[in-house]
């Protein structure tokens, strides 16, 4: 059976193909296109940090000990390097197509050698007036210390031969700064418009920041280092979980190398000189570039041509029953509601937070947040509702990859402000999206659930498809309280009848859902799962997918990225149909069904099947028993595996080829915008 289960690395890395095609397809918008050159690069910074970064612990562990892996390690490197080699020559080839369709657009992007006599002046004065305070040569004698390097900056080995006696090359390290705009807007000129580089603003101004020496030649190459970005937990429960995590922050930028990035136009001098000093001779992280590097800024390409250019901005739409009320609590209370973002407002539910602050009826507020906004109105909602006297408590945790320095930061505003604070579970992430709101209405007390597949970070509400279920079911707030009880008290025992919660009960639940489907078509009759996640990897569960096949379930899966399972194989998955939608926005709703007809059981999740998800993570899987409800997932799901546009198929040679089957176009994320905005 490993045989038919793909390579966790390769199958991220055929995601991020699929990303790339969204910025090759040019029935996107051409700064949109551009903009998914970003994300691509944004992805491929992550999964180097911390991806191939795992990796080469795993070979370095069986270095040291002789210890054996199903798969070898140095293979597994070896395979992601030609795969990521072959992915930049692609990428290569589609910016410059897209530079050249610029340019039929009147948008130019050009470099120092291309500027206009006026245009060098405008680049002068914008150096002067807005970079030269944040450049901070630092000129080197022997190497560079890896320890003093940021691994998502770009940086300039400067070197300049020189004209007195002493030393010939000299070497000098710049950081193009990451506070500034990369891409600098020059004057209009005969309709035309034109992009620099920032990095081309610096190379203009070299002779400026490097007057002092005397030199016969100077020169820029850009370079970037990608470190480990895991961060190591000891056990040690004496010292306080604030304190750990702020360690390993630190310890993180002192992280191995795990990539090195560098423009294949540096002189071999410099090439060893950086190389030496990095202490780096594996291939695997050494890779050729272009000029430019941190393509990830493209997410904020400019847009400086017409419209179209870039993808139109729906009307976020109104939820009709909620809109209508002066409450949305009481609202809530008469009926289950759910919301599709971004199609609908995440309003809403910084809404019902704010109500619940000032409410004179709300005892208390329970949250769990994993990622927040910069500005975050969830935080000043639950502040405020401190302030008026509610008992506030929020889970925050400190683990959230990428966002532990700003999770600790709002740890401590919200400990400043009065806020009940509790920092995670050591050993466990706390991923589920939780809040629970109770009131109190003549002596009885009333309950409120939000469970749903997305943060509450009204950023990403923009861009990610999710779903949040909001109910005052008491068969769903009840046991909504108990996960909050087993946040606190993680080792105590909780039951669950309806919701399904990990660690402790969601992988058993699962499998016996599946069994349950296996039962039926073993009596003869239907069985049907259908999976949307963003990852399928945990074999266990894989494998309990291929018995269902072989046993006649009927699967439908919709995974966005990492997907284990190769469908389509005679006799091992023959029943299993799989695709990838990849468009405007962000796939990240994780939905679960099991059965057809009146006995079908619907789920909306915050938890991939993956084995970090399922046994060391606190996750929450809500069924949906509201019948208009399931009516509505099950047209969003009828339209998303209608898909013929942005579907690709998945197989065991990850060819990504598109889904093209009948005559009519459907493009699911517009269909389903259509489906909401008339009703």
């Amino acid at each position: 059976m490993p045989s038919h289960i793909i390579n966790r690395e390769i199958s991220w890395l055929s995601f991020n193909e699929r990303v790339l095609q969204e910025a090759e397809d040019k029935r996107n918008p051409l700064v949109e296109r551009m903009r998914f050159l970003g994300i691509f690069s944004n992805n491929l910074d992550e999964f180097f940090r911390v991806r191939v970064a795992t990796v080469r612990r795993l070979l370095k562990i069986q270095k040291q000990s002789d210890v054996s892996f199903p798969e070898s390690p140095q293979k597994i490197l070896n395979r992601i390097h030609d795969i990521v080699v072959t992915l930049q020559s692609r990428f290569d080839k589609i910016y410059n197509g897209i530079i050249e369709e610029l340019e039929r657009e009147r948008i130019f992007i050009i470099d120092e050698s291309e500027l206009t006599p006026e245009q060098k002046d405008y680049v002068r004065n914008y150096y002067l007036n807005h970079v030269e305070p944040h450049i901070v040569p630092i000129m080197l004698r022997k190497s560079v210390k890896i320890n003093m390097l940021s691994d998502d900056a770009n940086y300039f080995l400067v070197h300049f031969d020189r004209v007195d006696k002493r030393k010939s090359i000299q070497y000098s390290l710049i950081e193009i700064p990451k506070k500034l705009s990369r891409f600098i807007v020059l004057p209009q000129h005969n309709g035309n418009k034109y992009i620099i580089y920032l990095d081309d603003v610096i190379r203009v101004n070299l002779s400026r920041i490097y007057n002092i020496f005397h030199y016969k030649h100077i020169d820029a190459h850009v370079f970037k280092i990608t470190k480990d970005a895991e961060l190591d937990l000891d056990d040690d429960i004496v010292v306080g979980f604030y304190d750990k995590i702020k360690k390993s922050l630190e310890n993180r930028k002192k992280g191995e190398p795990v990539r090195f990035i560098y423009d294949q136009d540096m002189p071999e001098h410099c090439l060893k000189f950086l190389m030496k000093s990095f202490k780096l001779v594996e291939e695997e992280s050494i890779i050729p570039g272009g000029r430019y590097h941190n393509f990830k800024d493209f997410m904020k390409f400019p847009n400086v041509g017409k419209v179209g250019l870039e993808f139109s901005r729906n009307r976020t739409l109104k939820h009709k029953y909620l809109e209508g009320n002066t409450s949305i609590l009481q609202a809530i209370y008469q009926r289950d509601v759910l919301l599709h973002y971004p199609y609908q407002t995440f309003d809403y539910v910084i809404d019902m937070l704010r109500e619940a602050a000032i409410s004179p009826d709300v005892d208390s507020i329970q949250i769990t947040l994993y990622r927040l906004a910069d500005d975050s109105k969830i935080i000043n909602a639950l502040i405020n509702a401190a302030k008026n006297g509610k008992d506030v408590v929020v889970v925050i945790e400190l683990q959230a990859r990428f966002d532990e320095e700003a999770n600790l930061q709002w740890a401590k505003v919200l400990t400043d402000e009065g806020v009940r604070l509790i920092l995670g579970v050591p050993g466990l992430k706390i991923h589920s999206k939780l809040i629970l709101i109770k009131s109190k209405f003549d002596g009885e007390i009333k309950k409120i659930a939000h469970i749903g597949t997305g943060n509450f970070h009204e950023g990403t509400a923009n861009v990610y498809s999710d779903i949040s279920l909001l109910t005052s079911d008491d068969r769903i707030t009840h046991e909504a309280e108990k996960v909050f009880r087993f946040i606190e008290k993680p080792y105590l025992w909780v039951d669950f009848q309806h919701l399904l919660v990990s660690p402790i009960y969601m992988r058993n639940a699962l499998i016996g859902l599946i069994d349950g489907e296996i039962r039926k078509a073993q009596r003869g009759k239907q069985g049907y799962i259908f999976l949307k996640l963003n990852s399928l990897v945990d074999e266990t569960m894989i494998n309990k997918l291929y018995e269902a096949s072989a046993e006649g379930v009927k699967i439908d899966l919709i995974v966005r990225g990492i997907c284990g399972l190769v469908p389509g194989e005679e006799k091992i998955s023959e029943n299993i149909r799989a695709i990838s939608i990849l468009d405007k926005y962000l796939e990240h709703v994780r939905i679960f069904v099991f059965g057809i007809g009146a006995g079908r059981k619907y789920y909306l999740s915050s938890a991939d099947w993956m084995t970090r998800n399922l046994d060391y993570r606190i996750e929450v899987a809500t069924p949906v028993y509201d019948p208009r409800l399931k009516k509505e997932i099950q047209h969003f799901i009828k339209i998303q595996l209608s898909d013929n546009v942005k579907a690709r198929f998945f197989d065991s040679e990850m060819s990504n080829s598109y889904r093209q089957s009948g005559d009519k176009k459907i493009r699911s994320q517009f269909q389903f915008y259509k489906y909401l905005s008339k009703r």
